[in-house]
């Protein structure tokens, strides 16, 4: 089967991204040079590799299985450039990350200071929910991840670079506020919490769990900031990150309650398959994040 980079990296795009419309945009050439592309791909194949079901594009057996051949050999092929870089004293490349949406409040700080020693690395992120992380770390779509409950069904290296304390917050004139708490004082308060699989609400239904807990759930979100617009406006408390409020929550109308047992103890990891050659990119991010990370989060705190 005869296959040029150019057609594996357009059918890669047509199956990351869904359409021949998208994948045209995400590659910079027009929609009939696709298709002809794949057209010729196809026909080297000897097998369909999509089909169209009304207007969404489904890959084939025989498309799934090249879609991870392209994108193994793309990703050695990104890395053998970076090695050639990096042999020249060059600092280029491109850099992928995957993380959970909580950690969009931190890493991007994180990431400026890295762009500014590195100005000619390239970076992609993508920020989803815990699962859409997972399913991308099943794939080893990215170089590296970030989240701060690993699952534990997948054989990874784990790097420890921050901690995550999770806190119970309520509004600012909420009744509990100043007062030293048990948890049974609050089991006739509502909760709003995250919602199912997310790493926050895991962490929180195993500690309600020892405890003998049950909260009375008025909602369940998908979003921090909703989540604390909620609670704001007086619907109930709930538990997040402390990364997600401002230093002085009260900037928020929020305020942090004094309850045994939180802040519930958790750590930001990066993650990648065991065994992933990291590009010289990735292992330099790597090593940035481990360095600056927990600096940051103590100027963070002390406000200066």
């Amino acid at each position: 089967m005869n296959a040029t980079f150019r057609q594996l990296r357009l059918f890669l795009a047509l199956a990351e991204r869904g359409s021949v419309t998208a994948a045209a945009e995400a590659c910079h050439v027009t929609q009939p040079t696709v298709s002809m592309q794949l057209r010729e791909l196809a026909e080297a194949a000897g097998l369909p590799l999509y089909e169209q079901i009304g207007k969404r594009l489904f890959l084939t057996a025989a498309g799934e299985a090249l879609a991870g051949t392209a994108r193994a050999m793309l990703d050695e092929w990104l890395a053998f450039e970076q090695t050639l870089n990096a042999m020249k004293g060059l600092e280029q490349g491109r850099l992928r990350v995957a993380l959970v949406s909580t950690a969009k409040y931190f890493i991007p700080r994180l990431l400026g200071n890295f762009c500014t020693e590195h100005p000619n690395i390239e970076i992609a992120l993508e920020i989803l929910n815990r699962d859409g992380v997972v399913a991308r770390l099943r794939e080893n779509r990215d170089d590296l991840y970030i989240m701060s409950m690993p699952p534990e069904n997948l054989d990874l290296e784990q790097h420890a670079f921050l901690p995550n304390p999770l806190v119970l917050i309520a509004s600012d004139g909420h009744r509990l506020k100043g007062r030293h708490l048990e948890l049974a004082d609050l089991s006739a308060e509502r909760f709003i919490l995250r919602e199912r699989g997310s790493g926050t609400r895991l962490a929180c239904d195993a500690f309600f769990s020892r405890a003998a807990f049950v909260p009375q759930v008025r909602l369940e979100l998908g979003s921090n900031e909703a989540i604390k617009q909620a609670v704001a406006g007086g619907l109930g408390l709930a538990v997040v990150s402390r990364h997600a409020l401002p230093a002085r929550p009260a900037d928020d109308q929020l305020t942090i309650l004094n309850v045994d047992g939180f802040p519930l103890q958790s750590r930001w990891f990066t993650l990648y398959p065991r065994g992933k050659r990291l590009s010289p990119v990735a292992a330099v991010f790597l090593e940035h994040l481990e360095r600056t990370a927990l600096e940051w989060s103590e100027r963070r705190e002390s406000g200066s």
